[in-house]
């Protein structure tokens, strides 16, 4: 099986270097490059099990949240949180996530604290094997054969869910609260947050995957301008993904007298894996400018070039840009 070829640490360019690489590189030739990238690495089947990493995370983490909303009397998160299973899964889909979040609220109603305490440890362990995955993920990506001790990765993979995953959670909070919230004031104060909230949303998810991609792979990483262009990509993906399966999910009756009650885990199941394949590609895309950027413009290992030789991509790539 084929794998990506290495790409070369450049942690001393600077932004200035990632806009020039970026105004000479044709877009047509780095979206194949990159796509190209993410096939040698196996991209898709490392989204498809992060994809499974972030719904074994997703569910407990939404029931604890609804356990301690009902516990501290927070009925607009839990609202918010029920508005957001219905978008995934419509109508009687969505009764399995009703009844999972009816279950939490009871047991905080009640304090059950032992049942939270439960569905807490299922969310850190979860999230904290998803973000271990998005290193092998990001490994992969960037050529590097092997992962971090396994100690150090999973630590590390701990402190990015508690970052990350407090940033990705802020930008449900700010989706999905907000129209609760700016209720509750003025009419003005409610228009001004029904808008704001969006950008809001936008910049939690661009720190989240910001974060991700500095810090999850394997080797020292150029400045967050360098990544910059890649994690555009990745939340655009995101957001694409979740507007796209939100509507045609809401304007789809079928989908949910298809497949029942199970719609509700496959609507889910759909959107983290698309969402995933997203936040892959973004990764790749980084991955090959900063190659390009070293004079390792081909995908494949097979091809062994030193960095800064400039390669046949990267000739092809200034043959390209000569020509338009």
């Amino acid at each position: 099986m084929s794998s990506a070829a290495p790409v070369p640490e450049t942690r001393d360019l600077t932004g200035d270097d990632a806009r020039a690489t970026l105004r000479q590189l044709p877009v047509r030739t780095m979206l194949r490059d990159t796509a190209s990238r993410l096939r040698v690495a196996d991209g898709v089947s490392h989204a498809r099990a992060l994809a499974f990493q972030l719904v074994l995370a997703v569910i407990p983490g939404a029931i604890v949240v609804v356990a301690v909303a009902a516990r501290l009397q927070w009925d607009a998160l839990s609202d918010a949180l029920v508005r957001t299973a219905e978008s995934i899964a419509p109508g009687t889909a969505g009764e399995v996530f009703q009844q999972a979040f009816d279950e939490g609220a009871d047991a905080g109603g009640a304090g059950n604290w032992s049942a939270i305490a439960g569905g807490a440890l299922a969310l850190l362990v979860s999230g904290t094997t998803a973000f271990g995955q998005l290193e092998r993920t990001a490994n992969r990506v960037y050529g590097i054969e092997r992962d971090r001790p396994t100690v150090r990765k999973y630590l590390r993979a701990l402190g990015l869910m508690a970052v990350s995953g407090t940033m990705l959670a802020s930008y449900f909070a700010a989706i999905g609260l907000g129209r609760g919230w700016g209720s509750t004031r003025s009419s003005e104060a409610h228009w001004w947050w029904d808008v704001a909230r969006w950008p809001l949303g936008l910049v939690f998810v661009t720190i989240a995957l910001t974060v991700v991609f500095r810090w999850s792979p394997k080797r020292r990483q150029p400045g967050w301008r360098w990544l910059a262009v890649g994690t555009s990509l990745a939340v655009s993906g995101v957001v694409l993904v979740s507007l796209l399966l939100s509507g045609y999910l809401s304007a789809s009756s079928s989908f949910g007298e298809t497949y029942g009650p199970l719609a509700g885990f496959l609507g889910l199941l759909l959107w983290a894996y698309l969402s995933s394949v997203s936040v892959v590609f973004g990764l790749a895309f980084a991955a090959q400018l900063e190659a390009v950027r070293a004079g390792v413009g081909d995908t494949a290992s097979d091809t062994k070039v030193e960095a800064g030789e400039p390669d046949a991509t990267v000739v092809g790539y200034a043959e390209a840009l000569r020509r338009s």
